[in-house]
């Protein structure tokens, strides 16, 4: 257990999961809590700080960070020190465990992404957050038709002796392809390989289309998991793919390396609000502000009945960590 006050906090905010991490001045990880988000972030986020407080009941954390998509959200709920992209926290999270990485292939539930680096920095990237095609969901939803525990869903790809052709470019077409497929009379184990190659072709021919990919790779999120979708990876890039020890929460990881090093930059205290955060009752409300014709929606978060945040504005004027004193149709 590390000294007081050398524990760091990184929270990943997704559509599908909320991921939390603890780690200590050096990056080792004391604790980690991955919970499925179901459209609720705010209690999602509280639950789990519950769950880190009743693994470190003693901790006192120096700093935190958050990313994902309800980053800011989450920010406002917790008191964060920093708030960064998912591109910037799983391109520090990968460099982390090998700073020679030099391509990040990353597939979460509903979204997907590739980042490039170069000695460090990232060179490149791009985003796939439109098609779920070979998401985490997809897959999940064909595991359940075929009433086969997400879990198995590798272990059985890779049993597969001849994988058939799967038309991947559209969720529709691949779910269409693969009834078809079963009717035919194939195997599972080979309508499960032929889904991993399609998904994985989908991926580099959209999220990967024009993009140096170079080893070191890394294979991170959720679906890094399933090893059909990893043994499909290597064959299509012919090399080796890396899954990271901590490859279904990198975003948090490099959320809580990113709160560790703003918090040696500056020197300050944390903005962290205490574990007690998890009790806390949370409402989020808006208004439309009429200071200007673009007639904006402000989004206000209470805890407790207090304002603790807004955002929203083009002009920012309402995009404050602490509540502001101006009426929403002040013209000052």
């Amino acid at each position: 257990m590390p000294k007081h006050g050398e524990f760091f906090l990184g929270i990943d905010v997704g559509s599908v999961s909320t991921n939390l991490i603890v780690t200590d001045a050096d990056g080792e990880i004391y604790c980690k809590e991955y919970l499925r988000t179901q459209g609720r972030p705010i209690p999602a986020v509280q639950a789990g700080v519950a769950a880190i407080k009743r693994v470190l009941p003693d901790i006192q954390v120096s700093a935190v960070g958050t990313t994902g998509s309800g980053r800011h959200l989450a920010a406002a709920v917790v008191g964060a020190d920093i708030v960064k992209n998912e591109i910037t926290t799983h391109a520090v999270a990968a460099t982390h465990f090998c700073p020679d990485v030099q391509t990040v292939i990353e597939i979460g539930g509903q979204d997907s992404k590739i980042i490039v680096l170069r000695e460090g920095v990232v060179t490149d990237f791009a985003m796939n957050t439109v098609c779920a095609a070979g998401t985490g969901s997809f897959l999940d939803q064909q595991a359940a038709r075929l009433g086969i525990p997400i879990a198995e869903f590798g272990e059985i790809a890779l049993r597969a002796q001849n994988p058939v052709r799967i038309a991947g470019r559209c969720t529709v077409f691949a779910e269409s392809d693969m009834i078809h497929k079963q009717q035919m009379g194939h195997d599972v184990s080979d309508i499960l390989a032929g889904l991993c190659v399609a998904m994985v072709r989908n991926y580099l021919n959209n999220v990967g289309k024009g993009k140096d990919i170079r080893p070191i790779v890394f294979f991170q999120g959720g679906v890094a998991a399933n090893r059909g979708m990893r043994k499909a990876l290597e064959d299509e890039l012919g090399c080796s793919v890396v899954i990271p020890p901590a490859y279904d929460v990198m975003g948090a990881l490099g959320a809580a390396l990113l709160a560790k090093d703003q918090n040696e930059r500056s020197g300050q205290a944390t903005n962290f609000r205490g574990f007690a955060i998890s009790e806390a009752n949370y409402t989020v409300g808006s208004f439309e502000c009429l200071a200007c014709a673009n007639h904006c929606e402000i989004v206000n978060i209470h805890m407790d009945n207090e304002i603790v945040a807004r955002w929203g504005s083009r002009c920012g004027r309402w995009d404050t960590r602490e509540a502001g004193s101006m009426h929403p149709h002040s013209a000052s």
